[in-house]
């Protein structure tokens, strides 16, 4: 959540370039921005925004320095004021800030009696005048920095802009902050991507390093405050992936590159899947955790190990694994799964995860991301960027991941690879038909859809809930299907949309009889399987893929909460108050 875009360089229109950095973050979620520029005159500039940027632009003012901010709000309302950048009261000392300053309110009341003025009601003002307050006693910016850092509790990425020095400073504890640095230009960012137009070449910031950047200088400073060296390390992505084409959202361009990824993980992966296998076979206990998408990943994960590797494991929502580690031994095995590999609750469980003793595997779509760093073991999903705030094809493939590890458990690599195959050949077909778009219409104006399977078609009700909800703001709850019985069949009146995934697995019979179950009480229901029944009253063919069916169900739900966002004239890439990175808890 929130953005940051720092710009400083040869090029004379910094308040420009820094508008479309926070455009490459919109992704990342917001309500607000912000920038202030130095202009090339000494004085600076600074606009602050409620809303989207949409087709803002930058006053034209000559300048080579400044900074961004996109805000989603935690302390104090969506309001101008509250907006990003941070000043003191002097205004030669602007901040932004991403995390939450736990202790901000103790703070605040000692620089009040100190005489300070707050001008917004934000934990991160603080900040800005706890660096004016330490500079009445001292001219070390790095020791000031390093101390107001150290008195901050909780997980907080900070950038001090001092317009009057032409320089930055940045440090961090959780939340990401990024640097990539080209012959005449230094960027800083809170997502690669950002800094990929360019320059590849990057590094991520370690919690607790201190960066100094000025025109022609960066340094990086340790804890113990001794300057250290550092490599870059080059982006494995390019910028036409990034970009829309000729799709309308980035959301329909990432389930139709689906196909493709999934082919990738068949065509490239096999090596780092076996090697990761053998990790898990000798591993005394393994656990999978993961937040929202990620978390259902993991779910389906457990029935894939259970029945294609006879393999116990336990997952568990990432940001309540913390309260679960006192069973964790040296030798078990955590694989953390997360798109971005900076969701804070996943951090803040690696950590402790880490202290235990125990291995960490993590399973990511971000090189150099934080949990990727933190890793024992690794590997990257390789699906490319995933700009809209919902996720897609980063759960295709990481389930596409967790079924060749599993099956690659039992030296099977190439059955898991012929199912995976399989499942992109249905997502094409899927992708070509026009049942879902037709579907929408006739759903769009339901407050409520139910979502029920059995399985592994559990996990994938529940992430189909997920989608819709997230993209159309209809209410929908995903649920196995035996759990009808107990309360939800309450809800089901004639009329009520209910999808029911019946692949013809071991499940199939019970589900169908759960089919009947909502049909008699009057339910539209709407059958997901590769072979009909009259108790759909909606057929959608989806062929047996064996265990990899739940890719392409899965399909479905994102075509339907695609077309119900189009049909209510909703932005499908950026859901409102949802973020694709989530750094806060």
């Amino acid at each position: 959540m929130c953005g940051i875009f720092a710009y400083i360089g040869d090029k004379e229109t910094a308040g420009t370039l820094i508008l479309e950095g926070l455009k490459s973050l919109e992704y990342r979620g917001y309500d607000s921005w912000g920038i202030v520029i130095k202009k090339t005159d000494g004085s600076t500039h600074v606009e602050k925004h409620i809303g989207r940027i949409g087709r803002a632009s930058f006053p034209r003012f000559s300048s080579q320095i400044g900074i961004g901010h996109t805000r989603w709000a935690t302390h104090g309302g969506v309001v101008e004021k509250n907006s990003h950048p941070h000043a003191d009261c002097t205004g030669k000392i602007l901040i932004v800030h991403n995390g939450i300053v736990e202790n901000f309110e103790e703070i605040k009341r000692d620089l009040i009696k100190k005489g300070h003025r707050f001008k917004s009601d934000t934990d991160s003002e603080v900040i800005a005048h706890l660096v004016e307050e330490k500079s009445k006693h001292s001219t070390n910016s790095r020791k000031i920095i390093r101390d107001v850092f150290d008195s901050l509790k909780g997980m907080n990425a900070i950038i001090v802009f001092y317009p009057e020095k032409d320089c930055f400073y940045a440090i961090k504890n959780g939340s990401p902050i990024v640097f990539g640095k080209s012959k005449q230009e230094t960027i800083i960012a809170s997502d690669s991507s950002a800094i990929s137009p360019f320059t590849k070449k990057v590094y991520f910031l370690n919690d607790g390093e201190l960066l100094e950047i000025q025109a022609k200088k960066t340094s990086l400073f340790g804890e113990n405050g001794k300057k250290k060296s550092f490599d870059y390390i080059t982006l494995n992505f390019g910028m036409e992936e990034g970009k829309l084409g000729a799709y309308p959202h980035f959301m329909i361009k990432e389930i139709h590159e689906q196909p493709k990824v999934l082919q990738n993980i068949i065509n490239t992966q096999k090596k780092t899947i076996t090697d990761l296998s053998k990790v898990i076979k000798h591993a005394y206990g393994t656990y999978f955790i993961g937040c929202g998408t990620a978390f259902y990943a993991s779910l389906a994960g457990t029935y894939l190990f259970s029945k294609i590797a006879k393999r116990h494991v336990n997952a568990s929502v990432g940001s309540e694994f913390s309260y679960l580690i006192d069973f964790l031994k040296k030798d078990s095995l955590v694989i953390a799964l997360s798109q971005s590999g900076e969701t804070i609750d996943i951090i803040s469980s690696a950590k402790k995860i880490k202290e235990k003793g125990t291995k960490l595997l993590t399973i990511t779509n971000t090189l150099g991301s934080t949990l990727y760093r933190m890793a024992d073991y690794k590997m990257l999903l390789n699906a490319g960027p995933e700009k809209c705030v919902l996720a897609t094809k980063s759960f295709t493939s990481k389930i596409a991941v967790l079924n060749l590890l599993a099956h690659s458990l039992n030296g099977g690599f190439e059955k898991g690879a012929k199912e995976i195959k399989n499942a992109a050949g249905e997502v094409v077909k899927l992708i070509q038909s026009n049942t879902m778009k037709k579907l929408a219409q006739r759903l769009k104006n339901h407050r409520h859809i139910y979502i029920i399977g059995r399985g592994i078609s559990y996990p994938t009700a529940l992430e189909s809930a997920l989608k819709i909800k997230e993209v159309s703001y209809i209410h929908a709850e995903g649920l196995a299907g035996g759990e009808l019985k107990h309360g939800v069949i309450a809800l089901v009146e004639k009329g009520t949309p209910v999808i029911v995934y019946n692949p013809e697995d071991e499940t199939y019979e019970d589900t169908l009889s759960s089919a009947y179950e909502v049909k008699a009480r009057g339910a539209f229901t709407i059958g997901i399987s590769s072979k009909s029944n009259p108790v759909y009253d909606e057929f959608i063919r989806v062929e047996n893929c064996g265990n990899a069916t739940v890719i392409p169900n899965v399909v479905v739900a994102q075509l339907l909460g695609y077309y119900l966002a189009l049909s209510k004239k909703l932005d499908p890439d950026k859901p409102r108050n949802l973020a694709k990175s989530v750094t806060v808890k």
